[in-house]
C-alpha cells in the first residue's frame, strides 16, 4: 500500500514579522495561465501612460547671467561644480546642488568662446574674442582678494574654441590654425594648418588622446594627430558643422551638429559614409554632447528645443521645451548620466532630467523592482501599435510643427522630382545615390 503526504515547509508562506506583505505562490507555467498575454498586454498599456503622466523632464534653473549664455564646462572630478560663459565676458562658477552661483568674475572682453576644466580640476581655462587664453584656480580667493588669472596667455590669432587633453596637461585651441599648448608654457607647441580660413570647434578624443578633430569654416572636419605635422584626413560636408562630440565609449565614433538641422554619426575608418543620420530638428543644430555611456547624446538647436537621441537611431527619443527658452547655443550631459544642461539666449541655464518620468529622491527596494518590471514589458510589447504611438507622442511647439511639415513636403518633392528624371530618362543614365552618400561632397587623405 502507497501512502502520499502532503508536506509544507513553513518558511514558504509564514511571514517573519507582522510589517511584511503576506507571500503569495505564483506558477509561471503559461499552459495553466492562458491569460498571461493579455494580462501582460495591458500592465504595458498602463504603464506607458503612466510614463507620458509622470513625464516631467524640468528640474530648475540657474540664473544670473547678465547677457546670454554661450559656453559651458564640466568639472572632471564633482558632480555638483559647473562652468558656464556669458556674452559679456563673464564667468560663473555653478553651486548644482543649491542651484546658486559660487563665483562670478569678468574674464574676457567681448564673447566667452569656451571654457575647459584641466584634468585634476584644479584650474579652469577660458578663451575670448580678445585673443587671451587665461587660467584660473578652482578655488576662490580669499575675502579681502580679488579674482585674479594664474596666468594669460596673448595669442596672435582669433580662438574659437578649446578643449583640454583627458590625460595629459595639454590643450589645443582652434582660430586660424589648430595650436597645441602646454599648460607650463606660453607658446603652442605645435600649429596644424589645412589651408582653411577658420576653425571654429575643436575636440580632443577621450579614449585616443592623441587624436583630435576641428570644424572648419569651409564646411569640413578635419581630424588631426598631436603626434604627426600634418593633418590626417578631411571629409567635406554639404553645409557647415557647429559643433563635434566624440564617442567616450568608441574611440572611432563621432558625431557633428549640422547647419543643415540633422546630426551626423561618423566612423574614422570610413568616413566616405555617416553611421546614422539624426533628423527631427528644424533649424541649425548648435551644440552636441555625449553621455557617459556611449549609448545617447543631446543635442541644443536654434528652434528652441533640446532633443535626445539613442546613437543607433534616427529620430530623437525625447524632445525638450518651454515656452520662455530661446535659441540653446550650449548643451552638456552630466557625468552621472540622470542631467542635461543647456545655456540659452535669455540668459538661462536650465536642468533637465535625461529620463523625463524618472523619479527623483529615494527609490525603496520594492519600487526599484515594479519600475525594473514596467521597464521589462514595456520593452517587450514596444513594437505594438498602441502601446508604440503612446510612447512615441509628445507635445510640440506650434513653429516645430509647421517647419516640420515644411520640410516634409520639401523632401517629398525631391524625391518625387527625382524619381520622374530617372523614370523619363535612359536606363541607367541617372545613377541613384544614396541620402548618405548625398551629404559628403568630398573626401581628402
Amino acid at each position: 500500500m502507497k501512502v502520499k503526504m502532503i508536506s509544507r515547509n513553513p518558511d514558504n508562506y509564514i511571514r517573519e514579522s507582522n510589517k511584511e506583505h503576506h507571500r503569495t505562490p505564483r506558477n509561471y507555467d503559461p499552459d495553466l495561465h492562458p491569460m498571461e498575454t493579455a494580462r501582460e498586454y495591458v500592465r504595458a498599456l498602463n504603464a506607458t501612460k503612466l510614463e507620458r503622466v509622470f513625464a516631467k523632464p524640468f528640474v530648475g534653473n540657474l540664473s544670473g547671467h547678465r547677457d546670454g549664455v554661450s559656453c559651458i564646462g564640466k568639472h572632471p572630478k564633482s558632480l555638483l561644480t559647473l562652468a558656464s560663459g556669458s556674452y559679456d565676458g563673464e564667468i560663473r562658477i555653478w553651486d548644482l546642488a543649491n542651484r546658486e552661483s559660487l563665483r562670478s568674475f569678468v574674464a574676457h572682453e567681448g564673447f566667452v568662446r569656451g571654457v575647459c576644466y584641466s584634468i585634476d580640476g584644479q584650474r579652469l581655462f577660458t578663451i575670448g574674442d580678445d585673443k587671451l587664453i587665461k587660467v584660473w584656480s578652482s578655488n576662490a580667493p580669499d575675502v579681502d582678494e580679488d579674482e585674479q588669472p594664474i596666468n594669460t596667455i596673448l595669442s596672435r590669432t582669433i580662438i574659437t574654441g578649446i578643449s583640454h587633453n583627458r590625460k595629459q596637461a595639454i590643450f589645443a585651441t582652434c582660430g586660424e590654425v589648430c595650436s597645441i599648448w602646454d599648460e607650463n608654457r606660453n607658446d603652442p607647441l605645435k600649429l596644424l594648418k589645412w589651408g582653411v580660413d577658420t576653425l571654429h570647434a575643436v575636440a580632443f578624443n577621450p579614449v585616443e588622446t592623441s587624436i583630435l578633430s576641428c570644424c572648419a569654416s569651409d564646411r569640413s572636419v578635419i581630424l588631426y594627430d598631436q603626434r604627426e605635422s600634418i593633418p590626417l584626413r578631411k571629409i567635406i560636408l554639404s553645409m557647415k558643422s557647429n559643433k563635434l562630440c566624440w564617442n567616450p565609449m568608441e574611440a572611432f565614433n563621432f558625431t557633428v551638429a549640422n547647419e543643415d538641422c540633422n546630426l551626423y554619426t561618423f566612423d574614422t575608418r570610413q568616413l566616405r559614409n555617416p553611421l546614422k543620420i539624426h533628423f527631427d530638428h528644424v533649424s541649425a543644430v548648435t551644440d552636441i554632447d555625449y553621455s557617459p555611456t556611449g549609448k545617447e547624446f543631446v543635442s541644443g538647436s536654434y528652434d528652441k528645443t533640446v532633443r535626445i537621441y539613442n546613437t543607433h537611431y534616427s529620430h530623437s527619443r525625447d524632445v525638450y521645451h518651454t515656452k520662455r527658452m530661446q535659441h540653446v547655443v550650449c548643451i552638456a550631459w552630466s557625468l552621472d548620466n540622470r542631467y542635461v544642461y543647456s545655456g540659452s539666449d535669455e540668459m538661462n541655464i536650465r536642468i533637465w532630467k535625461t529620463k523625463s518620468s524618472e523619479k527623483l529622491g529615494v527609490i525603496r527596494p520594492r519600487e526599484r523592482m515594479n519600475f525594473n518590471y514596467q521597464d521589462a514589458i514595456k520593452e517587450k510589447y514596444a513594437a505594438h501599435p498602441q502601446i508604440k504611438r503612446i510612447a512615441r507622442h509628445r507635445q510640440l511647439p506650434r513653429h516645430v510643427l509647421c517647419n516640420q511639415k515644411k520640410m516634409r513636403t520639401t523632401k517629398e518633392k525631391e524625391l518625387r522630382k527625382e524619381a520622374n528624371v530617372r523614370k523619363h530618362s535612359k536606363p541607367n543614365s541617372i545613377p541613384f545615390v544614396s541620402e548618405k552618400r548625398k551629404t559628403i561632397l568630398k573626401e581628402e587623405a
